[in-house]
């Protein structure tokens, strides 16, 4: 167990916990492969999990004295960093929706590489039109695409604001700038932001985060990821969303079980007055904004710091903070494009299947999940309750903060797999269906919350359990909105002992 639980291990000590729980950290033992992937996504998945219900079961027992075991299940684990495709809500059709916008994917370049496109969202997709002067059509995108150089491609959308990357290997992206600036950067970090008093504790809590106020202003599935977890081990998590920005519900129904939804426009000033409200009551300030975003509203770190001492910011982004791609949108696709992880997966799926003699590069394979952006998540959730426990052994403000390509380059570090284990014995993910034997194991009924502003039925979904499984304070999955603006902008009111 002490191999299996050494990655965790090594994260836990890196934001100087106390390591008195580690051993109570129970995963699976042998957990690669646990998808056909030659990358250790089973090791990812657990351990990330694993440790944000171990940094919650810490919470508690700095809280109240009350220690725990957290056990997680490896195949579990990555089902669920695949949850947005495993759930079923009352009165739909059944046709399950694409998790890409058909137009989105890879297209051959004029120089013999690869560009990946994101176009989920309307302006994305027309962005990356107006660039290629063609029809909406996978067609016509193919064909325009043949007239660029895939990084000459990849510069124009970065200058127009889209979201397109060229294909590179591990060996092209170290070499890289960003890939260089990245070199040294962790998955997960915390700085003291400030000074703040200690935490008082509450005794008598009955969940870890209980009396835990979190303002979450992400999108898409990291960072909502991230909320949801918060959410399940017990904190009010309300989810503040832009009502004149696309939504993407087919994500938003699942990463939003647990938490309270409402709609704010920052542009506004009568909502952002609200807003500054809110901030003033929250704990932790969740945000994935591109890094400044936020800073131009009166929202940054230093901002938040300042008028709410003792908060704890949490901030994710594509790339990092430092480099010439730090203010780069991005999302998991593109990044594990941009950063090696399609060539090498290719690669790895070519040796298995002896197609070594065809020609190079290889078309792109992605992973089989979206492992960037849920690994994410669960690593700001563990950053997030990890200072937690600082405000109350030392006290401050704290910021955390996650990068996809950071995160990256943990998965990668954790090795690659001998393709023939990895394509032979790692089972293929489940069919997208609630009544498949393996995931109605795991599923859970979630009722439709009443929210309040009334006026609708309400719903029960079918969708997946957490992952980590406390011995003491189990998850509780809690209700779900199931829309975006199901609850008025304020707080819920602190439980008093």
């Amino acid at each position: 167990m002490a191999a299996i639980r050494a990655p965790a291990e090594t994260l836990w000590k890196s934001l100087n916990l106390s390591t008195e729980l580690l051993s109570r950290l129970h995963l699976s033992e042998q957990p690669d492969p646990a998808v056909n992937s030659s990358f250790r996504i089973g090791t990812a998945a657990q351990t990330v999990i694993g440790l944000s219900g171990l940094a919650a079961a810490e919470f508690h027992r700095l809280r109240t004295g009350t220690e725990q075991d957290v056990s997680v299940h490896v195949r579990h684990a990555v089902l669920e960093c695949k949850s947005e495709a495993y759930y079923s809500a009352e009165g739909e059709s059944g046709e399950k929706f694409a998790l890409f916008d058909t137009l989105a994917g890879v297209y051959p370049t004029k120089d013999n590489s690869y560009v990946r496109i994101h176009t989920n969202f309307p302006h994305h997709k027309q962005g990356i039109l107006d660039i290629l002067g063609c029809k909406p059509t996978r067609e016509s995108i193919a064909e325009a695409m043949l007239h660029w150089n895939a990084v000459e491609f990849e510069t124009e959308a970065a200058r127009r604001k889209m979201v397109a990357t060229a294909l590179r290997s591990f060996e092209e992206w170290d070499a890289h700038p960003q890939g260089q600036a990245l070199a040294n950067t962790p998955p997960v970090s915390l700085v003291k932001m400030g000074e703040a008093p200690k935490r008082c504790v509450q005794p008598n809590a009955t969940r870890p985060l209980e009396g835990i106020r979190v303002l979450d202003l992400t999108r898409v599935l990291a960072g909502p990821v991230c909320g949801r977890t918060l959410a399940g081990h017990g904190a009010d998590v309300l989810l503040v969303t832009s009502p004149k920005l696309p939504a993407l519900p087919n994500l938003d129904i699942d990463t939003s079980r647990g938490k309270r939804t409402t709609q704010l426009d920052l542009n506004n000033p009568t909502d952002r007055e609200t807003f500054s409200t809110l901030v003033d009551g929250a704990d932790v300030f969740l945000q994935a904004y591109r890094p400044g975003g936020l800073a131009e509203k009166g929202f940054g770190v230093d901002d938040v710091a300042k008028r709410r001492p003792g908060i704890v910011y949490a901030s994710l982004c594509a790339y990092g903070w430092d480099g010439p791609w730090r203010e780069r949108r991005g999302f998991d696709s593109l990044v594990q494009t941009a950063t090696g992880f399609n060539v090498a997966e290719a690669e790895a799926y070519a040796a298995y299947t002896g197609d070594t003699d065809a020609s190079r590069p290889l078309p792109p394979k992605p992973l089989p999940l979206q492992a960037l952006d849920h690994v994410a998540g669960y690593m700001l959730a563990f950053g997030i309750q990890a200072a937690l426990c600082k405000t109350i052994t030392e006290g401050g403000s704290w910021e955390v903060r996650v990068s996809l390509a950071a995160v990256g380059r943990w998965i990668r570090s954790l090795g690659q797999l001998d393709p023939a284990v990895a394509f032979e014995h790692g089972l293929p993910l489940p069919p997208r269906s609630m009544d498949d034997p393996e995931v109605s194991q795991y599923a859970v009924k979630v009722k439709q919350a009443q929210g309040s502003r009334g006026g609708t039925k309400l719903k029960t979904m079918t969708a997946l359990a957490h992952a980590a499984k406390l011995s003491a304070t189990p998850v509780k999955e809690g209700e779900a909105p199931m829309r975006l603006d199901a609850h008025l902008p304020e707080w819920l009111p602190r439980k008093t002992y």
